[in-house]
């Protein structure tokens, strides 16, 4: 089951407030810092943009530990930004392979969501579900940094689920 983020985020700072008191607590719950890997499918870098928005020192999401790491081997959260074009299909698919599990797919704007313009293009592969599993989307051209936080918040939700329910087995 996947979930959806709204696509209008409030952008005021109670909302993000808010946000940053649930990610410090769903971390501390989970017992480790989330790392992120960022993989770029084709976008136009506006999502891309707005993701380091979110870990800039306006948002800071890396005081949380929410941190992006350089490989796949790492990562805790993919964010893939971008719809999936026919040239990284199969690096996307490798990428997913190499996370560990449990992993979190987070697809983050309107290309990897649904495609957007380049719906039932013969060049991409979108929507990112038809490719990979998906576990939240982030909707928005491009989602604003609270959007991207709020999903992170959702995928930290789900990941503490994963993790309670492997340590019960």
């Amino acid at each position: 089951m996947s979930i959806k983020v709204p696509a209008k985020s409030s952008s005021n700072s109670s909302e993000r407030e808010r946000l940053e008191k649930r990610i410090a607590q769903l971390c501390r719950y989970i017992g480790k810092s989330p790392w992120v890997f960022h993989v770029n499918t084709g976008s136009c870098n506006g999502c891309d943009i707005e993701i380091i928005a979110a870990l800039t020192p306006r948002y800071d999401a890396e005081r949380f530990g929410v941190k992006l790491v350089g490989s796949p081997r790492h990562a805790d959260i993919l964010l893939v930004t971008g719809p999936v074009t026919n040239q990284s299909l199969e690096r996307l698919k490798l990428v997913y392979e190499q996370t560990p599990e449990p992993k979190i797919v987070i697809a983050v704007g309107s290309c990897p969501t649904g495609g957007s313009v380049f719906y039932e293009s013969p060049f991409t592969n979108a929507p990112l579900d038809n490719v990979i599993p998906v576990d939240v989307y982030v909707p928005g051209c491009p989602p604003r940094p609270e959007a991207i936080l709020h999903g992170v918040v959702l995928a930290l939700e789900k990941l503490a689920k994963l993790l309670k329910g492997g340590l019960e087995e």
